[in-house]
């Protein structure tokens, strides 16, 4: 939800005109589909990145507003909480050494926001979860002086009704309750935008949504919450749960989670909106002057801005992206599954993985939707999310298998013969490739690095959680600067 809102409350009439107009939005995106020309011609890609701050002592750091101040850098801005940051990377297409300049991009601003972030006594960490928060971090007063977030905070509650309630089953349970939005601050990510044609939009959503858990599995990064160890991909419960819209009898009955998966495989981007139309109610009833019938009429390119608020609310983790670039209009698959960290060359290498292995499955013959159920595709992804590299995930033509052997033996040449389509240089491809199929032989990721680190500490120093925790993170967050892949890094 990147628009800023500053409305409170909302009338029924809100309501009905906002109703009235996303739906208008709704036939005129169907018609643009059928008719209108999108930018398509050469597909660019954008990444972004949330960041944690914290303290000299391994604790959030709830500076983000002074750090952003400092920095005076439009690339930066507010993300939920007061201890995140997020970094929108300017698009970009990854032929040749495009993914190599987006690793250098990244890490100039990231190290050169660190260095800022120093004068107000903190640093930046690229990580799923910071592992040190404890349940009085998230609380309503320590999220971001923005009006939209507390907008966002107080129409979930609302719909609501009641308590947000947190319960997370893992190595060990978590029970919480919150009375606000601010558990979903803790779930810090990175984002993969592919731009892609309208007629190719329902082939690339549904490889993603068909490879989702594979990306878990390899790039988990969240092991811990409240100083518990959970899934080892936390944050995707955690996210579910901290911005679920529905009491215990909405759920009973079926309603629709706003963090959702899906339900089915698509035919066209119109499936995915209509469904945001069909089932989802408004939060954020906020109508604009612009008659899209009327600009698309006389030529114009809508803005529709009611329908991509409307998205913005509804957190699939591969969201369709309609939007405005230079007067034209194109349309992306925003890829969410995935846990910023532990470092810039792993989250590159990550989107190699996913753009190589999700073009080339696009461009096979029998698709991979076609070869498996949608039930199929989500349950993999959350097994992947408990497990990690320790998952077993189902996959065409092999049967259940190890996540880490299909990676190996199936899935790296495919996403290697999709960087090959993207034109990526053949050096690059390998290098960063290389990192993925690193975790999968030695079994390390962030998860794993972190799990291990914190036994580490408990079995042979005597630390307690807590203390072990904030050893771990304190050696973990000299990776942003080291920027080594964290399949090397020792325990």
């Amino acid at each position: 939800m990147g628009q800023d809102v500053t409305r409170g409350a909302f009338s029924r009439e809100d309501r009905a005109r906002y109703r009235h107009k996303v739906r208008r939005c709704l036939d005129v995106f169907a018609l643009m589909l059928n008719d209108f020309r999108f930018d398509s011609d050469r597909p660019t890609t954008g990444l972004e990145i949330e960041v944690n701050l914290i303290d000299p002592d391994a604790q959030p750091a709830m500076r983000n507003a002074e750090i952003l101040a400092d920095l005076a850098d439009p690339s930066f801005q507010t993300e939920l909480g007061q201890f995140n940051l997020e970094i929108n990377v300017a698009p970009r297409l990854i032929g040749g050494d495009g993914l190599e300049v987006y690793e250098r991009e990244v890490l100039a601003s990231l190290v050169h926001a660190d260095e800022r972030a120093h004068k107000s006594d903190a640093r930046l960490v690229l990580i799923g979860i910071l592992p040190t928060l404890r349940p009085e971090h998230l609380v309503l007063a320590n999220m971001s002086n923005d009006p939209r977030y507390r907008l966002l905070n107080d129409q979930i509650i609302n719909a609501r009704g009641e308590d947000i309630a947190l319960d997370i089953r893992g190595h060990e349970r978590l029970e919480a309750q919150s009375d606000s939005i601010a558990g979903e601050s803790a779930c810090t990510s990175v984002q993969f935008h592919l731009q892609v044609a309208p007629e190719d939009f329902a082939r690339y959503w549904n490889a993603s949504q068909a490879i989702a858990g594979i990306q878990v599995a390899v790039g988990a990064n969240s092991p811990f919450l409240f100083g518990k160890r959970l899934w080892a991909e936390t944050r995707i419960a955690l996210f579910e749960q901290a911005t679920d819209t529905r009491p215990e009898e909405l759920k009973a009955q079926g309603v629709r989670p706003r963090v959702w998966f899906g339900e089915r495989w698509i035919t066209s981007i119109f499936d995915l909106f209509e469904e945001n139309v069909r089932y989802f109610p408004p939060l954020l009833p906020i109508t604009e002057e612009e008659d899209p019938v009327a600009v698309l009429e006389a030529g114009g390119v809508p803005r529709l801005g009611e329908l991509r608020l409307h998205n913005g609310t509804i957190y699939r983790w591969n969201r369709p992206v309609y939007d405005i670039m230079n007067g034209r209009p194109h349309l992306r698959v925003e890829n969410r599954v995935l846990p910023a960290g532990p470092t810039v060359v792993d989250q590159v290498a990550n989107a190699a993985f996913y753009f190589g292995l999700v073009r080339e499955l696009c461009e096979q013959d029998r698709p991979i939707w076609t070869q498996m159920s949608f039930s199929a595709a989500e349950e993999n992804f959350h097994v992947a999310a408990r497990e990690g590299l320790d998952a077993q995930v189902w996959w065409p033509e092999v049967g259940d298998v190890a996540v880490a052997t299909l990676v190996l033996d199936e899935l790296l040449p495919l996403a290697a013969a999709g960087l090959d389509r993207f034109g990526v240089d053949p050096a690059t491809r390998d290098r960063l490739l290389g990192v993925i199929e690193g975790r999968c032989r030695t079994g390390q990721n962030g998860a794993t690095w972190q799990t291990r680190m914190v036994q580490h500490f408990e079995e042979h120093e005597g630390l307690d959680r807590q203390k072990a925790l904030q050893k771990m993170l304190q050696r973990y967050a000299e990776g942003l600067h080291e920027n080594v892949p964290v399949h090397t890094w020792p325990v």
